[in-house]
Order: C-alpha cells, then structure tokens, then sequence
C-alpha cells in the first residue's frame, strides 16, 4: 500500500505538462499531462525498474498507446492528440489516471499559436498555487521514529534487489517488490530469504 501511494505521489509530481487535444482557429483544447523527463526523474526513485512503452495506432489522426510499468503493475493508456507528441502524451496522461491518479474530467481552453503552440502560462500559475499549499502540511508532519534493526533490512533487501535485477531476474521479484519491505523485521527476514533464494536458484 504505502508503494502504490508512493508511486502516486511520484505520478503527480510528474504531471507538469499540457498535450493538445484540438485546435480551433487562435484556441487550443489542452489536458494536463506527464512531462517524461519529470516522470523519469520521480519514478526512478520508486522503482529503478520501472519501464515506459508505446506503440502508434494511427498517425492520421495520431493516436497512441502507453504501457507504463511500475513496481510490477502495469497499466495502458491509449488516446489522440494534435500531434503524434500531443497523443503520447495523453495516453502516458491516461495510464497514470488508471493509477489512481485524478485528473480533471474537463479540458481548458487557451490561445493558440501555431509556432509557439498553447499559452498555458496562467494554467502552469493555477496549477502551482492547488499545489503549493497541499504539499505544505505534510512536510510539517513530525517523521515516525527510525528503527535501525528496520534500516538495516531494508539496506539488505535493496542490495539484493539490485544483484537480483543484474542477474536479470528482475521479473521473478515483482510480486516481493509490491510487498516492500515488510511491515516488522520477521517479515523482513523472510522476504530477504525468498530473494536470497531466486537469487541462488
């Protein structure tokens, strides 16, 4: 549980763009989506593993596939945009919604250029200020006390997660990864034996 909200949170850190739906005349129809490097940066720190996929339906009118993978779980988007970038966009948009992160159910209407694309500067300013004010309390919540017999497992578990994924075995330890780490050191322990055991075997 506490991954799933991790990769949530890591989901909508990432979401600082805006893809094309439509353009009408000097208008534009823009949704809120993924930026990839933002998400690179955000997911890398969830799962190292994870992995981003597409695949192109249709490029008159574009339309796009994502299979995002994180932590095991994979979700697809698919969608269509204005351009081939706009559609990639909306359907990586679309597969993090199936993540459980919500996105408006409507699209925004701004002025369009057809060389500098949409002026989405007063959404960007919106959208910092929803943000803002959300983030600040929880950096103000006291951390829970560090046990170190904890630290010291989660240390074991990360070093042979990582050996597991150079021996390319990383699949094998999907479903221990969505367990995490366990809630106590026993269940530490005995998740750091069932690695230790892909690992051998």
């Amino acid at each position: 549980m506490a991954d799933l909200d991790r990769t949530r949170e890591a989901l909508r850190a990432a979401m600082t763009a805006w893809a094309v739906a439509e353009v009408r005349g000097d208008q534009a129809r823009v949704t809120p989506a993924p930026d990839p490097d933002q998400l690179a940066l955000h997911l890398e720190q969830v799962d190292p593993g994870w992995s981003l996929h597409w695949a192109c339906d249709s490029v008159t009118p574009p339309v796009v596939r994502a299979r995002l993978n994180v932590l095991g779980a994979v979700r697809e988007g698919l969608a269509t945009g204005h351009t081939l970038n706009d559609a990639r966009l909306r359907a990586l948009a679309d597969a993090v919604r199936f993540f459980g992160v919500p996105l408006p159910t409507e699209a925004q209407w701004v002025e369009y250029d057809p060389e500098d694309g949409p002026n989405t500067a007063d959404l960007d300013a919106e959208a910092e200020g929803i943000a803002a004010p959300a983030a600040r309390p929880a950096s103000q919540v006291p951390e829970p006390p560090r046990d170190p017999q904890m630290e010291k497992a989660r240390r074991h578990i990360d070093d042979l997660m990582e050996q597991i994924r150079a021996a390319g075995k990383g699949k094998e330890v999907a479903h221990l990864a969505m367990r995490g780490y366990g809630k106590n050191v026993e269940e530490s322990r005995a998740i750091y034996k069932e690695l230790q055991a892909i690992l051998r075997g």
